[in-house]
């Protein structure tokens, strides 16, 4: 069975096709939503990506949220459906409140376009299924509001919970924790600022995100098979 992933594309993404690109070269078949679109067309799994949604104008992700694909999404999470965010999408995933905190600008003021080394801290979420803990990722950053922030009490709760899928090793833009992803208490929903599918090929300097790829279309393809 081929898993279907959606990847939602708004006004302004501008990595979709990459994504798209990725998905396919694992086997998986990637089907674009269009953010006016009401419903999730039927997929098994999907993926927020990065751009800049909107612009960014007012604060980033804050109108992607509105969008009525946004509405399905969440809806798709909350019966359990994969859901990723990526750089942009991870800030969209937080303004639609499908995850906690924030993304502020990056300290320094600084936009970093960089390959960083990602910690694994858990493989209980559909982006990490088959990796392992503690394994480093090489995988590119390009992002101004990366810097994760959060409150005290959420905090607790994500390091309590194992909610903090990958840190920094070397934290470049001052996030709270080196964290550079987190998930939802189901570990169904996942939002992370670097880009896996652009290091999905040697060729690209890296193939470190193809872990998390197949852990996320091995997500969609357990989903498809029980709604059979």
């Amino acid at each position: 069975m081929t898993a279907r992933v959606g990847v939602v594309r708004f006004p302004g993404t501008n990595c979709e096709l990459d994504v798209q690109y990725a998905v396919e070269q694992l086997g998986g078949r990637a089907e674009l939503l269009w953010h006016g679109d009401d419903s999730t067309k039927g997929v098994d799994a999907i993926v927020v990506p990065g751009g800049f949604a909107h612009g960014d104008y007012l604060r980033t992700g804050a109108i992607a949220r509105f969008s009525p694909v946004m509405h399905a999404v969440g809806d798709f999470s909350r019966t359990g459906g994969p859901v990723v965010g990526i750089c942009n999408g991870f800030q969209v995933l937080c303004e639609a409140r499908l995850l906690p905190g924030a993304l502020q600008k990056n300290a320094g003021l600084k936009f970093l376009c960089e390959t960083v080394a990602l910690r694994v801290e858990t493989t209980s979420t559909a982006l990490t299924s088959e990796a392992r803990v503690g394994d480093v990722l090489r995988i590119p950053i390009n992002h101004f509001e990366g810097n994760y922030s959060c409150d005290e009490r959420t905090l607790a709760e994500l390091r309590a919970e194992e909610r903090v899928v990958v840190r920094y090793v070397d934290n470049p833009n001052g996030s709270l924790d080196d964290i550079a992803g987190i998930c939802n208490a189901t570990g169904n929903v996942v939002g992370l600022m670097p880009h896996p599918e652009r290091a999905s090929d040697a060729l690209l300097g890296s193939s470190d995100g193809l872990v998390l790829l197949k852990s996320l279309l091995a997500a969609a393809t357990s989903r498809a098979t029980m709604l059979v």
